[in-house]
């Protein structure tokens, strides 16, 4: 498979020193940046802003713990704690990690990079021994065995649609097709996939990129790795189609850094789209041509934010640009660049070999089309469900997901991780629809769905949601970064009895400036939990504010400050 690589070489050679020493040692810095032609502070400024790097030598046993909102559900926090007791003043380090991908197998943990899932004290510990005493651990994989219902292809017949679009290049029929379905980028934006293709198209110059956005990083959202194990083929025919339709030469598939199987998956599939002739120069023997490499992220949910994506791309700190120009005008190295998401991509294909009255056919209660949607949290099957547009969170929750565990009540859902607030209970009947989740101030967003049952605590659940976007914020822009801290301390204090007379004045002071003034929507979201919460559990709120009393018994506990 010989072709360009279009990404920068930084974050490979980084990884190589790591690979070699453990850690990033100064001398061997030194030695890459003279070798790069880049000053060493660019080299330490991005090692440094990455979590999966180390400056100095780690411990023997790094162990991370998950513990945001599915994992938070199942007591990551408490599980944290006990580890840390257990392993005080032993070579071990225990911290927090953001999202590990693996909501619906809570809770997870990383050690040594590699994840877990579903663990115990126990079972965790063992494996921390494991590590301690220099064995290599474990495969903490679960194999999965799934079927994708709306997958147009038997194995043996696969790229049914490219085939047809090399001999027709029929580019405006696509594009018309696109834009008549509907179809919208389904990583939460919603920016339609037909326009998006065509505005890049249109760009003056030969050099273009696509990009696949594989970084869900945010809690809840497990449906791309689902779609990525189990229908790769598809995914890479929408690349594939959007380059050509776009005029793109090159293209990336950027993939967190958590995926490492379907990092695999994927690679296997793109070396045989090179060995059919499917990828490569003169695809299926037609002057078209098109390159496609792996782009493994170096971490940190803001790597999902597109400018932030392409920053990282190019060998730099993930940190969002200033819009305009948009990537569709100025995207990677400041040529056009389509980005679109995995679910995007994947449907992409599915439209076009299954038609549009197929896609209508597939929606209920008014609504059009399938969506891949992930329930985690408190529910009996945790999983990613495909089911059609239109179906009600009830449905979803209840029949798809088997319901809240015996004996439980379902107080609240998010719909759409932190990023789309808490719903309650009186909220369920809502349907999966992009328009009814907007007119009701909600959103279908990425379809993270993540439940909470009676046990929880909303004011704790929007702390957490919260705390998560303080910790995953670049820093680059001063609301952001100072904002969401601002957020996270005052939200604490409501949880441990302190409230003042301004609080809440406070509260929407600084949701208005982050809403105004943060560079992406990262900043902006930041206030969106606890909104939410202020919005549909009142009482629960008053009952914290007021009576210093937390109606779940989650807060306030011995102990705290």
């Amino acid at each position: 498979m010989d072709q360009p690589r279009t990404h920068s070489p930084v974050f490979d050679e980084l990884r190589a020193i790591q690979r070699t020493h453990g850690f990033l040692p100064e001398p061997a810095l030194h030695a890459l940046a003279e070798r790069l032609d880049l000053p060493l502070y660019r080299l330490q400024a991005v090692a440094s802003f990455y979590p999966h790097f180390f400056l100095k030598p780690p411990a023997r046993a790094e162990v991370r713990v998950c513990g945001d909102m599915s994992c938070h559900r199942y007591a990551a926090g408490e599980l944290q704690l006990a580890l840390e007791r257990r392993f005080a003043g032993q070579d071990v380090n225990i911290t927090h990690v953001s999202c590990l991908g693996r909501c619906d197998l809570a809770p997870a943990i990383a050690i040594n990079d590699t994840i877990f899932e579903q663990v115990t004290e126990q079972n965790a510990g063992a494996l921390i021994q494991t590590a301690l005493g220099g064995q290599a651990l474990p495969n903490g994989h679960r194999p999965e065995t799934a079927t994708v219902a709306c997958d147009p292809y038997p194995p043996t017949a696969r790229y049914g649609v490219l085939r047809e679009y090399v001999q027709s290049r029929d580019w405006t029929g696509m594009v018309a097709k696109l834009k008549e379905s509907g179809l919208r980028g389904l990583g939460g934006a919603g920016f339609p996939t037909g326009l998006k293709w065509e505005i890049v198209r249109a760009q003056p110059g030969t050099e273009k990129f696509i990009v696949c956005n594989a970084d869900e990083s945010e809690p809840g959202t497990i449906k791309d790795r689902f779609i990525m194990t189990h229908a790769p083929h598809l995914v890479i025919e929408g690349m594939i189609l959007g380059a050509l339709v776009s005029g793109a030469k090159h293209g990336i598939f950027y993939i967190r850094h958590e995926y490492t199987q379907q990092e695999h998956i994927l690679e296997d599939e793109i070396r045989r789209c090179y060995r059919e002739g499917l990828l490569g120069n003169r695809i299926l023997g037609s002057d078209l041509s098109f390159d496609l490499e792996m782009f493994v992220s170096p971490g940190l949910y803001i790597c999902g934010e597109e400018s932030a994506l392409l920053e990282a791309i190019e060998g730099k700190r993930a940190e969002p640009r200033n819009k305009p120009p948009f990537p569709g005008q100025q995207g990677l190295w400041g040529k056009p660049t389509v980005i679109n998401n995995v679910e995007t991509f994947f449907f992409v294909p599915v439209i076009l070999a299954r038609g549009l009255d197929w896609l209508k056919s597939q929606g209920k209660n008014g609504s059009v089309g399938v969506k891949f949607v992930g329930v985690s949290g408190d529910v009996r099957r945790p999983g990613v469900f495909e089911v059609p547009m239109g179906t009600s969170y009830r449905e979803l929750i209840e029949d798809y997901a088997g319901g809240v565990p015996q004996g439980r009540t379902l107080k609240s859902y998010a719909p759409s991780g932190p990023a789309g607030g808490y719903l309650p209970a009186s909220m369920l009947d809502l349907p999966l629809d992009w328009n009814a989740m907007t007119k009701a101030g909600a959103t279908v967003g990425s379809g993270a769905i993540v439940v909470c049952d009676d046990r929880a605590c909303m004011v704790d659940m929007a702390l957490n949601s919260t705390r998560f976007f303080r910790n995953e914020s670049c820093g680059k822009c001063v609301p952001c970064r100072v904002g969401s801290q601002k957020l996270v301390d005052l939200l604490t204090q409501w949880t441990r009895g302190h409230y003042g007379a301004e609080d809440l004045v406070l509260f929407q002071e600084l949701s208005h400036a982050l809403r105004l003034t943060s560079i992406c929507g990262l900043g902006q979201v930041v206030p969106v939990p606890m909104a939410s919460v202020l919005t549909h559990f009142k009482e629960e709120v008053d009952a914290h504010l007021l009576d210093r009393r937390c109606p779940a018994g989650v807060c306030f506990r011995a102990g705290a400050a």
